[in-house]
């Protein structure tokens, strides 16, 4: 049976000590830990080796956390990435920034190991609960067309211009800056209304999308990995092959021949 790989973090601080020692500690519980002295390191790292989790400081030189979030959440490739921030200041303005910027939580220094620890915990396994859907749930009772999709995006009658917007052109190089102009709201106030109804950017949703379009031609078609790069808007096959390996645990190809391989069940054909 193949053992899960530890779950990849980054910490980006520029306190050589204080970065020391959050990559010491997650080290010795088990995490895959990188380090990162100041934001335009992180950001290039980040890129680079696709990590589960993001630990950021904000004030920082060269490049502060929110710059290096926006940075994040606007390209495709790592929109979805979890991101913590940990900073010693903490005014109501501030954390409103964050959560408006799309970071999934945000811990004031000092902070305990325990706190740390069970923020880390519970962004892994929302990640990890998503990871296993995408995975076990055959792609038939995936939804595909615009009908099924309802079960996709949530119900909140407030977004649903926003999921129809991004239904209707997922399969084009859209961004948040597209749908925030499309529904008539700033990116971030359409960020901070999406984030706070549905616990997701709107990037995130966007890629989401995506995967179930690509999952079905993945199974169903003998399209290549390109042409279902292309077909979702994707300007670079890399790019969709890392994104998709980052939700399923496997590039596009490889995943395309487990499926193949798998014996039918009366689920499958029912």
């Amino acid at each position: 049976m193949n053992q899960q790989s530890p779950a990849k973090i980054l910490v980006i601080e520029d306190d050589a000590r204080t970065r020391n020692i959050y990559i010491d500690c997650l080290n010795s519980e088990g995490y895959c830990t990188m380090g990162a002295e100041n934001g335009i390191e992180g950001i290039t790292k980040v890129q680079k080796h696709l990590p589960d989790l993001v630990i950021c400081d904000v004030i920082m030189p060269k490049l502060d956390g929110y710059d290096v979030l926006t940075t994040l959440r606007q390209n495709p490739l790592t929109a979805i990435t979890s991101f913590i921030f940990l900073t010693a200041s903490a005014s109501k303005t501030e954390l409103r920034r964050g959560m408006e910027l799309g970071a999934d939580d945000y811990l004031t220094k000092p902070t305990t190991v325990e706190e740390l620890l069970k923020a880390i915990a519970i962004r892994l396994e929302k990640r990890a609960s998503l990871r296993s859907w995408y995975t076990n749930t055959p792609v038939a009772q995936k939804p595909t067309t615009d009908k099924a999709n309802q079960s996709i995006f949530p119900s909140a009658t407030e977004l649903q211009e926003v999921f129809k917007f991004i239904e209707a052109n997922y399969n084009q190089p859209i961004t948040l800056c597209d749908v925030a102009q499309a529904v008539g709201y700033s990116p971030a106030y359409l960020t901070n209304r999406v984030g706070s109804q549905t616990g997701y950017t709107v990037n995130r949703w966007i890629v989401e999308r995506r995967m179930v379009e690509a999952r079905t031609l993945l199974q169903n078609t003998d399209q290549s990995v390109e042409q279902i790069a292309n077909a979702l808007g994707y300007q670079n096959t890399c790019h969709f092959s890392r994104q998709f390996r980052q939700h399923h645990g496997a590039p596009p190809q490889a995943w395309r021949k487990v499926q193949q391989n798998r014996p039918l069940t009366l689920a499958s054909i029912a």
